[in-house]
């Protein structure tokens, strides 16, 4: 790789990665609650949100996902939005034209949702996921692969195993994407041979998930 990143711009990618990813696992999360509320559960919700380690009040399933996705609080979606712009625009140098314009797209689409009076349905949430798959698809279409993709994929990869461990999802599948972060940290490092730490508790690997913020630390100061 010829391409030289400064550590703002690296951060900004890494973030937008985490950023997107974020909204797209907690929206798939939202959906498997809506469903559970209809069907077989009320609390559903509640109980996804406390997750989050917050505490969310809804009065049916459709305020369910008023107050989910445009509620006041740290997981609002167009706020998180709000961060995904940011970081693109800042990193926009290093960010395709199409997926900038998908980016902002998405932004424009979330701040209309949360401003509208109307409530908000299942097909605002396709709408979103929808535009997102697009980015990624975009993305892992990609060629020759320079710094910057590498940091976005690094983000989003970190993101999604932070909530396989939060959702307790398969630790097989965790597993291989802990390892695809430590081939793209070995990527990235100037000098190689990244070593993965080898105490594991339950199966969790624990300190090298301290080990991998660390390390993109490193990267990023670098």
């Amino acid at each position: 790789m010829d391409q030289l990143l400064t550590a703002n711009v690296a951060t900004n990618l890494y973030w937008l990665g985490r950023s997107l990813e974020r909204i797209e696992l907690t929206l798939s999360e939202i959906n498997r609650a809506y469903d559970k509320i209809i069907d077989v559960n009320t609390q559903a919700g509640v109980e996804l949100y406390q997750k989050f380690h917050i505490d969310l009040n809804y009065t049916g399933v459709r305020d369910f996902l008023n107050q989910a996705i445009r509620g006041e609080h740290s997981a609002n979606i167009a706020n998180l939005m709000v961060n995904a712009r940011e970081n693109a625009i800042i990193a926009r140098p290093n960010i395709d034209a199409s997926t900038f314009g998908e980016i902002i797209e998405l932004h424009l689409f979330c701040q209309e949702m949360t401003q509208s009076t109307l409530n908000i349905d299942y097909n605002d949430i396709d709408n979103i996921l929808s535009l997102i798959n697009e980015i990624w698809g975009a993305h892992s279409k990609k060629g020759k692969r320079q710094a910057s993709d590498y940091f976005l994929k690094l983000g989003k990869l970190i993101e999604e195993v932070d909530f396989r461990l939060r959702f307790n999802k398969t630790q097989e599948m965790t597993d291989v994407m802990i390892k695809e972060i430590y081939v793209i940290i070995n990527i990235l490092e100037t000098e190689g041979d990244a070593k993965q730490s080898q105490s594991q508790t339950n199966g969790v690997p624990l300190d090298i998930m301290a080990d991998i913020y660390h390390r993109v630390d490193q990267l990023i100061i670098e």
